[in-house]
């Protein structure tokens, strides 16, 4: 029998967004995005300006992150894949060492748990617990939320419906947070422990017009734009044509980078209302502050939008700590890391149990003792209809491997932009070869192929019985189409 849990000492918030780059984020440099809360909780803490999400799509990247093993170890690579509920989460993690982890939000869980390891859930996701959301109505927004050139051109001033979700997760987040503040005042000293799961800046891109008004017309164009011709990567090629953004407007570009913008501005002060209730209720005292996203977006840098791919738009994610006296203040890192790294951390940081088989290491040592880190991580991409993409990055090389496909190799300190492509460079192929093998050490892509077609087949049972016995939803958060409009007439 297992000895007792000790009494928690720290108390934990918990923010995990979806699709928020680091690079539309302040505190990371950017000169015009409004971001002041995730900025000031930078100046108290760390932030890891090369943190690499487990894979740049929704659910197995969230999946990965609450198992802190990559993907292709929880069998998990698609939004329609469930995760096995015999795999531990950091939530029992942290329900074993004393704790009792609450949820408002996202989560983006396929199947029957809707907890993983959580001890409550507030709001839930919008869509089905049994299905992935593609059959949800979003209204005058219809077919905006998925990788698709209508996503472009509906965009604009108007409301996006998970702005309206993440109100009312932040509304009941704040009840919460002022409940705990009463108990605080009554002597109840146990520690909270609060995971907050949003969906901005999630696409549609479409945002409310007081933000929306005050970025449009002053944004840059991206960076890199990538002609389409022979030249381009063949997945980047069929991925272009696949999402029909072989060609993009101008009016399209700057009106989704402008609504991109705003909804970070609008995801932040909703942040910010979190941060003033922990401040009004005293609640600030040893709470570990942790901020972070799913993946990142390409908001049209190499002429790419949403996710989907390796470049650093895509698969990089803000990662920021926070803790007066157990963090340190104001510093920036510039290791190689990946969130599992993050799920190990806030384990390590509330003292409770490392999860067994974890792919994720601890980043205290380096962040208290300056330990030294090997710069290393991977994500991996693959689909339902047979892509099998893995990415390294290695010190100041990334290599994108495509199974069937030629890889990509990339020297980030030289070319942070990733615009030479050194693959079949001689003076690099020592370096090409050598990470191409460690990325396939462990990593089978035929094996993985064969297994995304058994659990395609499953899932096809799984689907067909939910759309039939319409099973009730544990928790689920009511989009209504009317959420979702334009202000403007978008003409297609």
């Amino acid at each position: 029998m297992n000895a007792p849990a000790k009494k928690p000492k720290y108390n934990l918030l918990y923010i995990h967004s979806d699709q928020h780059t680091p690079y539309v984020t302040g505190c990371y440099g950017d000169k015009y995005v409004k971001t002041p809360n995730l900025d000031k909780l930078a100046a108290n803490g760390v932030i890891f300006k090369n943190t690499y999400c487990p894979s740049p799509i929704c659910t197995p990247s969230r999946m990965s992150m609450l198992t802190g093993r990559h993907p292709h170890r929880n069998d998990c690579w698609t939004n329609y894949h469930a995760l096995d509920t015999g795999i531990p989460t950091f939530a029992h993690s942290m329900g074993a060492a004393g704790y009792k982890p609450v949820l408002f939000g996202r989560m983006h869980s396929i199947g029957p748990d809707q907890l993983r390891g959580y001890s409550e859930r507030y709001v839930g996701d919008h869509c089905s617990n049994f299905t992935e959301s593609s059959d949800v109505d979003h209204g005058q927004l219809t077919g905006t939320t998925g990788p698709n050139r209508i996503s472009l051109q509906k965009s604009g001033r108007g409301q996006n419906a998970y702005q309206v979700h993440d109100e009312d997760v932040i509304t009941a987040t704040l009840d919460y947070i002022n409940d705990l503040g009463a108990k605080r005042k009554d002597g109840d000293s146990s520690p909270f422990n609060l995971s907050v799961g949003l969906m901005l800046p999630h696409q549609p891109f479409v945002a409310r017009k007081e933000d929306y008004d005050y970025y449009e017309g002053i944004l840059p164009e991206p960076s890199v734009t990538d002609e389409f011709n022979d030249d381009l990567h063949p997945y980047i090629k069929e991925w272009r044509v696949k999402s029909n953004i072989k060609e993009v407007t101008p009016a399209e570009v700057k009106r989704t980078r402008a609504a991109y913008y705003a909804l970070t501005t609008a995801l932040d002060r909703m942040i910010g209302q979190l941060f003033d209730a922990l401040e009004e209720n005293g609640l600030m005292e040893n709470t570990v502050i942790v901020y972070s996203s799913d993946h990142g977006e390409q908001i049209g840098e190499h002429s790419l939008w949403w996710k989907q791919t390796f470049y650093e738009y895509a698969v990089k994610v803000p990662c920021i700590i926070s803790c007066p006296g157990l963090v340190p203040e104001g510093k920036k890192y510039d290791e190689v890391i990946s969130s599992l790294d993050l799920n190990a951390t806030m384990l390590d940081l509330l003292g409770c149990p490392a999860l067994p088989y974890s792919d994720g290491r601890s980043l205290v040592p380096l962040m208290n003792e300056g330990k030294d880190w090997e710069n290393f991580t991977f994500s991996e991409y693959c689909t339902d209809d047979g892509y099998a993409f893995r990415m390294i990055r290695r010190d100041n090389f990334k290599l994108n491997y495509y199974h069937g496909w030629p890889v990509q190799l990339f020297d980030l300190e030289k070319d942070p932009m990733e615009q030479i492509d050194l693959a079949n460079d001689p003076e690099y192929a020592d370096i090409k070869h050598s990470l191409t093998k460690e990325l396939l050490d462990g990593w089978n892509p035929v094996h993985i192929r064969q297994r995304i077609v058994e659990k395609q087949q499953l899932q096809g049972i799984i689907t067909d019985w939910a759309y039939s016995v319409n099973p009730k939803d544990q928790f689920r958060w009511k989009l209504d189409p009317e959420m979702d409009y334009l202000e403007e007439k978008i003409t297609l």
